[in-house]
C-alpha cells in the first residue's frame, strides 16, 4: 500500500475503535502442528482440533456494526458453509465472550464523543441544522445543558484583527472589516470604500433619512489644522474666499466656536475664476485674553492635493518640520532595577494574545500607525512659518468622523452615549493615572464645565427633531464607552419629548438651546488637543477586554466627542424637510466596529457613498466632486467617468450599442462645458440688438460662425488662452435670478430679499447682469411636469413659441419630438472595414491621408460623434441651454427631478422670450431618447 493510501485509510479509520485482541482461556492453549496438518488450534480437555485450513481468515478487517474484525476473531468465518461443523461447549463459550467485547466496544464507539463530534449530530438527520452548530438554543431541551458544557470545554479561539492597513495604495477605514462583510467596496481617491450593501435596501434607506437615522462612515475626509495669531490666520484665509459666496472664516457666527461654517474656497485672489473646493471648517473656542487660535477645516480627499499647497502658500508655511525621532532604549537602559527570575508559569503559550500593561512603563512602546498609515515616520506632516508664526498640522485619519441623517439623530445618541461618569477624587489625590480622564478630574474648573455639558446633553434629548436646532450647533462632550449601554436586542430609538414635564425650568432651557444653541462655554472638548487624543487612542479597550465590564467602568479612558448639528435650508414647501438635518460626530480613535455596532443595535441604517450621493439629490445641493467642473478634482472626475462609460460602450457589440449620432447626442458621456459657455458667449454679443425674432432662428443662422470662431480661437490658444468658464456663486446675482426664473403667480416659493427681488427683468437688466458674470454656468433644479424619469447628461433645452403654445393648452402634455438624425460616419466606417479585408500591407503604408485627416474611420467610432465637436447649442432643432449631471426618480418630490447646469446668457436670452405666466418652463431630452419633455426650472439660493 502506498503512503497516500495509508493517509487516506488513516483517516477513515481514526475514529473506528481498534482491532480488538482477545487473550486465550486457560484451558486452551495454541500450539503448532508440524507436518501434515499445518497451525492449528488445540483445545484442551476436548482434545478437539479445528484446522486453520477449515477457516476463512479474512486479508482486510471487516467491518460490521461500526467494528473491525481481523485475523484475532477467526469464529465467525468459515471457508465455505458447508464445512462449516458446529463448535463444542468450550468453544462456544470463547465465541460469546469474543462477541461481548464487539458488543462492548461498539457500544463505547457510538456513546464517545471526540473533540470533533458535537452534540447535534446524535440527532436524525432530519433534525440536523447548522444553526445548531454554534446555537445552543435550537437544540431541543434535553440536549442543551449537554452542549453548553462541551461548548464551555472548547478553549476560545481569537481571530486575529492585526490586518496590515498600511496600505501603500489604499487606506482601510477603522470601520473597514464590518464595511467589507456587508458592501461592495470600491477604490477611491486612495482609500478602500463601500459603495452600496449586498442587500436590497434603498427605499429603506430613504426611510431611515426621512424619518429615523441613516449613518455614514465620512473618516475618509481629510482634517487640516492650522494654528497661530488670529489676525494672521485671517489675513491669509481672506485671500483664499470672498463675501460674496458667503460667510467666510472671518464671519462672527463662526468665529467665536460655536458653529460650523463652510465655503467655497479659490485660489488667493482669483475670486470667481480658478475654485478648489467646498471645504468645512471649525475654529476652536477662544479662551479669554489668549490671541492664539487653531482652526480645523475639512476637506474631500480629492480635494486635499490641491488645498494643502494653496494653504501652505497663502500662509507662508514653507518649511517642513521633521517628526521627533524617538531615541531607541534598551531594556537595561530603561529599567535599570535588577528583575527577577522569570517565572516558566507565567510565560506566555504559543499563539496566546498578549495583554497591554498601561501600568508598566519600562516596556518599550509598541509601533504607532502615523495618520492615514501610509506615511514613512520622517515624512513631515507639519509645516511652520518662521516670517508670520502660523503652523500647518495634517491631521489625515487621526479623527474619526461620522454624520447620521435623519429627524431622530438626536434620540439615537441619547440612548447610544451617556455622559463620563466623574471619577473619585479623594481616593486620586495621592495616586497618578496614566489615564487622562481621572488626571481631568481633579480640576473642579473642568468638573463645572462637564457639568454643563451634561445638562445641554440631557436637554437635548428632549428635542423631537434635529431641525429645532440652529445649524451648524457645536457640543463638546466627554462620554462612557457605550458598550456598557449595548441593549440585548434590537430597539428603536424614539425621541423623549416629555422628559421631566413637571419642572418648568427644563421648558425654557429647552426653548432657550432652540433659540439660542448650545452656550459658548460648552463647545470647548478638549478633543482639540493632541496629547489628550493619544493618550485615548492608546488606552482604548479591545474588543476582548470589553466583555467584561468591570475592567471598563475600572480604566476610566473617557471617549472625546463633538456634536454638530446642520440643517439644509430650501426653498421648497413640499420637500421633506426631516431628510435634510443631520449631525456630524468628531470622535477621537476608539473601538469604531463596536460603535458601529451599538448603532445598528438602535435600528440605525448603515450607507456607503451612494447614498451620500442621494443625500445630495434630496437636498438639491451639489455633490463633490461630481457637480463641482470649475474645480480641478471635478475635471479629473468628468475624465474618468468619461473613460469608464467608453470603455462599458466600448465591450457591447456594434449591434447593441445606442446609436447616439442617430439620436442627435453629441456628448453622451461628458459635459462640454467650455465649449457651451463660448458658444453662448459669441452668439448673444453678436446677436443682442436683435432679440425679437425666435432663439432658433438666429441659433441657426450664427451656428456656421460661432464654429469658425470657436475653431480658430482654439488654434491661437497657445498665443492668447480663452476665459475658462466659472460657475455662479454670487449669492445676490444668484437671488435676482432666481427671482427671474419663476412666474409672478408661482406658489411654494420663498420671496426674494432687498433691493435684488424688486429690479424686474428688462433689456437693461439682462444686460448688466451679462456684463457682470460672461462665460457662467448656473446650478439649477429641474422638475419634470410629466412621467419620466431623468440620466445623467441630459440635455437642457430652450422651447419654441410652438412648444409653449402646446404647453399652456395642456400642462400635461408629454413634450415634442426630436426628428432622428443621419450618420454620416457609419458609411465611412463600413468602407474602412471593406478595404482593410482586401487592402495588403503595403497598400496601408502607401495611404498618406490616414494620419493626417482627423476624422480617419480608424479613429472613429460606430454611434459618437468624434472630436472637434460641432456646434452643442443649435445641433439639434431645440438650442441646448446645459446639461444635467444628476437625474433620478425622486422619492421626496414624488417624480423626476434633474441637477444640473445651464448657461447664464442662454437663460437669461431665453427668459426673455417667455411670456410671464411661463418663465422657467424649459424641456429635457435623455441621451437615449428623441423625446422632449416639460421641466420647470428653480434656482435654489
Amino acid at each position: 500500500m502506498s503512503a497516500a493510501k495509508a493517509k487516506r485509510r488513516e483517516k477513515k479509520m481514526r475514529n473506528q475503535p481498534a482491532n480488538v485482541q482477545y487473550p486465550s482461556p486457560p484451558q486452551v492453549e495454541s500450539r503448532a502442528e508440524n507436518g501434515g496438518g499445518g497451525e492449528g488450534l488445540h483445545l484442551t480437555g476436548t482434545h478437539d482440533f479445528i484446522s486453520a485450513e477449515h477457516l476463512f481468515i479474512p486479508q482486510r478487517p471487516v467491518k460490521a456494526l461500526g467494528v473491525s474484525l481481523s485475523r484475532s476473531d477467526p469464529f465467525m468465518y468459515a471457508r465455505s458453509r458447508s464445512q462449516f461443523s458446529p463448535l463444542s461447549p468450550c468453544l462456544a463459550g470463547a465465541f460469546a465472550r469474543a462477541r461481548a467485547a464487539e458488543v462492548s466496544a461498539m457500544l463505547k464507539a457510538a456513546t464517545k464523543t471526540t473533540c470533533s463530534s458535537h452534540v447535534f449530530q446524535v440527532l436524525p438527520k432530519h433534525m440536523r441544522r447548522r444553526a445548531m452548530s454554534h446555537n445552543t438554543k435550537r437544540l431541543p431541551r434535553r440536549l442543551r445543558d449537554v452542549a453548553n458544557r462541551m461548548k464551555r470545554k472548547e478553549p476560545v479561539k481569537s481571530k486575529s484583527r492585526k490586518f496590515n492597513r498600511r496600505q501603500r495604495k489604499n487606506i482601510w477605514l477603522e470601520t473597514h472589516i464590518w464595511h467589507a462583510k456587508r458592501f461592495h467596496m470600491v477604490k477611491k481617491w486612495g482609500y478602500c470604500l463601500g459603495v452600496r450593501p449586498t442587500y436590497k435596501c434603498y427605499r429603506p434607506c430613504y426611510r431611515a433619512m426621512s424619518s429615523h437615522c441613516l449613518l455614514q462612515d465620512l473618516s475618509y475626509y481629510c482634517c487640516i489644522e492650522l494654528k497661530g495669531e488670529e489676525d494672521k490666520l485671517l489675513a491669509a484665509l481672506t485671500q483664499l474666499t470672498c463675501k460674496e459666496a458667503g460667510p467666510t472664516f472671518a464671519a462672527a457666527m463662526f468665529l467665536s466656536g460655536a458653529r460650523q461654517g463652510s465655503v467655497t474656497v479659490y485660489r488667493a485672489g482669483r475670486y470667481p475664476s480658478d475654485p478648489l473646493g467646498p471645504v468645512t471648517f471649525l475654529w476652536r473656542p477662544q479662551t479669554p485674553g489668549l490671541t492664539h487660535r487653531q482652526l480645523w477645516i475639512w476637506a474631500h480627499p480629492a480635494l486635499k492635493q490641491d488645498l494643502l499647497p494653496e494653504l501652505q502658500s497663502a500662509c507662508q508655511c514653507s518649511e517642513a518640520v521633521a517628526p521627533p525621532v524617538e531615541p531607541e532604549v534598551s531594556r537595561a537602559e530603561a529599567d535599570p532595577t535588577p528583575r527577577a527570575e522569570p517565572n516558566p508559569d507565567n510565560e506566555l503559550k504559543a499563539g496566546a494574545k498578549r495583554k497591554r500593561r498601561c501600568k508598566d512603563g519600562s516596556e518599550p512602546p509598541a509601533k504607532r500607525i502615523l495618520g492615514d498609515g501610509t506615511r514613512l515616520p520622517t515624512s513631515p506632516v507639519t509645516w511652520r512659518s518662521s516670517s508670520t508664526g502660523l503652523v500647518i498640522n495634517d491631521l489625515t485619519m487621526e479623527i474619526i468622523r461620522y454624520r447620521l441623517i435623519g429627524p431622530q439623530s438626536h434620540s439615537v445618541l441619547a440612548e447610544t452615549l451617556e455622559a463620563a461618569t466623574v471619577c473619585d477624587v479623594s481616593s486620586l489625590q495621592e495616586e497618578f493615572s496614566p489615564l487622562w480622564w481621572p488626571e481631568h478630574c481633579k480640576d473642579q474648573s473642568n468638573m463645572n464645565l462637564h457639568q454643563q455639558q451634561t445638562d445641554v446633553f440631557n436637554v437635548l434629548k428632549g428635542i423631537y427633531s434635529t431641525g429645532e436646532l440652529p445649524p451648524g450647533t457645536v457640543l463638546g462632550l466627554t462620554v462612557d464607552d457605550p458598550r456598557l449601554t449595548l441593549p440585548r436586542q434590537k430597539v428603536k430609538a424614539v425621541p423623549c419629548v416629555n422628559q421631566d414635564p413637571g419642572k418648568i425650568c427644563y421648558e425654557e432651557k429647552r426653548n432657550q438651546l432652540m433659540l439660542q444653541g448650545v452656550p459658548l462655554q460648552c463647545c470647548q472638548s478638549f478633543l482639540w488637543e493632541r496629547s489628550v487624543r493619544d493618550n485615548v487612542t492608546d488606552n482604548k479597550i479591545s474588543e476582548q477586554d470589553a466583555k467584561n465590564q468591570t475592567e471598563i467602568e475600572d480604566n476610566q479612558t473617557g471617549w472625546l466627542i463633538s456634536m454638530m448639528s446642520q440643517k439644509h435650508v430650501d426653498s421648497a414647501r413640499h420637500r421633506h424637510k426631516s431628510s435634510l438635518d443631520y449631525y456630524r460626530l468628531y470622535l477621537s480613535k476608539v473601538p469604531m466596529f463596536s460603535f458601529l455596532s451599538l448603532q445598528v443595535y438602535r435600528e440605525v441604517r448603515v450607507s456607503g457613498l451612494h447614498m451620500s450621493l442621494k443625500h445630495s439629490q434630496n437636498k438639491a445641493a451639489p455633490h463633490f466632486p461630481h457637480d463641482y467642473p470649475d474645480c480641478p478634482a471635478g475635471s479629473r472626475f468628468q475624465e474618468e467617468q468619461e473613460a469608464e462609460f467608453l470603455d462599458m460602450f466600448r465591450r457591447r457589440p456594434p449591434a447593441k450599442r445606442t446609436n447616439y449620432i442617430k439620436q442627435g447626442c453629441l456628448a453622451p458621456f461628458r459635459c462640454p462645458w467650455q465649449q457651451l459657455a463660448e458658444e453662448w458667449e459669441l452668439l448673444v454679443t453678436d446677436g443682442g440688438a436683435d432679440r425679437k425674432g425666435d432663439v432658433q432662428t438666429q441659433m441657426t443662422r450664427k451656428s456656421h460662425e460661432v464654429i469658425e470662431e470657436v475653431t480658430s480661437q482654439q488654434n491661437v490658444a497657445a498665443a492668447s488662452p480663452p476665459s475658462c468658464f466659472t460657475v455662479l456663486r454670487n449669492r445676490r446675482s444668484l437671488r435676482l435670478l432666481s427671482s427671474w426664473c419663476r412666474p409672478p403667480t408661482c406658489r411654494g416659493q420663498r420671496r426674494g430679499r432687498g433691493a435684488a427681488a424688486a429690479l424686474p427683468l428688462s433689456d437693461s437688466a439682462v444686460t448688466s447682469f451679462h456684463a457682470a458674470h460672461k462665460m457662467s454656468v448656473v446650478w439649477v433644479r429641474l422638475t419634470l411636469l410629466s412621467k419620466g424619469k431623468p440620466e445623467a447628461h441630459a440635455m437642457v433645452c430652450a422651447p419654441t413659441a410652438e412648444d409653449l403654445k402646446l404647453f399652456g393648452k395642456s400642462p400635461e402634455n408629454c413634450g415634442p419630438q426630436e426628428p432622428p438624425h443621419k450618420d454620416h460616419y457609419k458609411s465611412r466606417i463600413n468602407r474602412k472595414k471593406k478595404s482593410s479585408k482586401t487592402a495588403t500591407p503595403s497598400q496601408e503604408s502607401d495611404n498618406p491621408t490616414a494620419s493626417t485627416d482627423p476624422h480617419s474611420p480608424s479613429d472613429l467610432l460606430q454611434g459618437l460623434w468624434p472630436d472637434p465637436l460641432p456646434s452643442v447649442v443649435s445641433h439639434c432643432s431645440r438650442v441646448t441651454l446645459g446639461w444635467v449631471t444628476q437625474g433620478d426618480f425622486s422619492l421626496a418630490v414624488g417624480r423626476g427631478e434633474a441637477l444640473g447646469f445651464v448657461s447664464v446668457s442662454g437663460l437669461l436670452h431665453t427668459l426673455l422670450k417667455q411670456p410671464p405666466e411661463l418663465r422657467g418652463t424649459l424641456l429635457l431630452r435623455n441621451p437615449t431618447s428623441l423625446h422632449y419633455r416639460f421641466v420647470r426650472l428653480n434656482i435654489d439660493v
